[in-house]
């Protein structure tokens, strides 16, 4: 199989995982009590239950299959790739959850796969430039930045508070997705990753992604939560990517890329109220369902 095959298959696998976890995760941060700040121990209360250790454990595949893809693709393809869990979201709702399609949506479905598709056909393969050291320390700086950031935001309630949580949480992911980029090519040694400042910059980032958007979905709905994560998650990568670690589209197909992007992430974030937790129809408890 060529490589960017194998890129876009990988992709697609943690669209997948992301798209089932995220419904476990939702699930189980909907049945926990609201933290009125950003506080480490929402994590060990919510890894009490199955349900989000289960939604964690596929987070964790789905990230080491854009791991694999990021070796071949650039980022903004993986990350317009990845924004379609939304999608799987939306269709596990329908079959689990019992939740109906509206027109709007099935289009928005349809949105997705299309812009997937024109992503996937622009796809030139990865670049093979890396940033020096300096740009690694710049990673590890907004890292810390959006801790320091997440603190005060926390304390906002509400809607307010899910928009601004998401928006850190998916600024966070991004970094995540940058640093594993940045470590990604040529196979890095053990001792390399450890001297790395892109190495620290992931594991500030990734557990701040977990927690703010976990607090997000505690203080409004998960289109409130999900959906400003989404671009921000999105959008971060694609722009460093472009401008920083020398991606590109194929030639003559940037305006493709672009369109495709757009479509993806715009109809992905229509979708975002299928990671609501609603009570199941039937009469069965949600815990059944989930």
């Amino acid at each position: 199989m060529p490589p960017l095959a194998i890129g876009l298959t990988c992709a697609l696998g943690a669209a997948l995982a992301y798209g089932c976890g995220s419904v476990l995760q939702a699930a189980a941060a909907a049945a926990t009590r609201s933290a009125e700040r950003l506080d480490p121990r929402l994590l060990l209360t919510l890894l009490r239950g199955w349900r989000y250790p289960v939604g964690l454990a596929l987070d964790g595949l789905g990230f080491l299959l854009s791991l694999v893809a990021l070796r071949t693709l650039p980022l903004y393809v993986v990350q317009s790739v990845v924004s379609g869990f939304l999608a799987v979201t939306a269709l596990v709702g329908v079959v689990v959850l019992g939740l109906r399609l509206q027109r709007r949506e099935v289009a928005a479905l349809g949105a997705v796969v299309v812009g997937l598709a024109l992503v996937g056909l622009s796809a030139a393969p990865a670049s093979a430039r890396a940033p020096g050291t300096g740009g690694q320390w710049l990673l590890l700086g907004v890292a810390v930045a959006l801790v320091a950031l997440a603190v005060p935001l926390a304390t906002v309630g509400g809607r307010s508070g899910a928009w601004l949580l998401g928006t850190v949480g998916g600024l966070a992911f991004g970094v995540v997705a940058v640093a594993a980029r940045v470590l990604a090519p040529d196979g890095v040694a053990a001792g390399a990753l450890v001297a790395a400042p892109a190495s620290y910059a992931l594991l500030v980032a990734a557990p701040l992604g977990l927690t703010a958007y976990a607090a997000a979905l505690q203080r409004g709905s998960v289109v409130e939560a999900t959906a400003p994560l989404v671009v921000a998650e999105t959008l971060l990568p694609a722009i460093a990517g472009l401008a920083w670690l020398g991606d590109h589209p194929r030639p003559g197909w940037g305006l493709v890329a672009v369109v495709g992007f757009v479509l993806a992430v715009g109809a992905a974030v229509l979708l975002s109220r299928f990671g609501e937790i609603e009570p199941v129809p039937s009469g069965g408890s949600q815990e059944a369902a989930l």
